[in-house]
């Protein structure tokens, strides 16, 4: 079962540059349905998003070659991707990361140490306006 949002597929970037990671990130999101894209640097994050236009990223702040808050940054500015929800993932767990990103217009701070990815995903559904899933057994 796709989910959905109006007729479309959830599409959601993941920008993670560790493997291991995003690869069970992106196995559990295409599970739930959503049509998933990786990408594993802030520079080739940019040019996904243009492409790809996602609903929603899923954003790491310490990447190569540009990191997340400078993402964040230019996405946010970039009339055509204001909408989409950019959600941070990170193993920064400072008060003042969490507060710059979202000075930086960030829908949500997530810290990957503090989070299971049942969590993450309930968050991922909550702002793209999805109904929850119920736990499974």
């Amino acid at each position: 079962m796709n989910k959905t949002t109006g007729n479309k597929l959830a599409k959601i970037l993941l920008v993670e540059d560790d493997i291991t990671l995003a690869s069970l990130y992106q196995m559990r999101m295409e599970t739930e349905g959503f049509d998933v894209k990786h990408c594993n640097n802030g520079e080739e994050a940019l040019e996904m998003a243009r492409e790809y236009r996602p609903n929603l990223i899923l954003l790491d702040i310490m990447m190569p070659r540009l990191n997340g808050f400078d993402v964040l940054d230019i996405l946010h500015n970039t009339p055509s991707m204001k909408t989409v929800k950019i959600i941070i993932l990170s193993a920064l767990g400072q008060q003042s990361d969490k507060d710059k990103a979202m000075a930086l217009g960030a829908a949500e701070y997530m810290v990957k140490s503090q989070v299971v990815i049942a969590e993450v995903m309930a968050r991922i559904r909550f702002h793209l306006g999805l109904p929850q899933l119920p736990p499974s057994e």
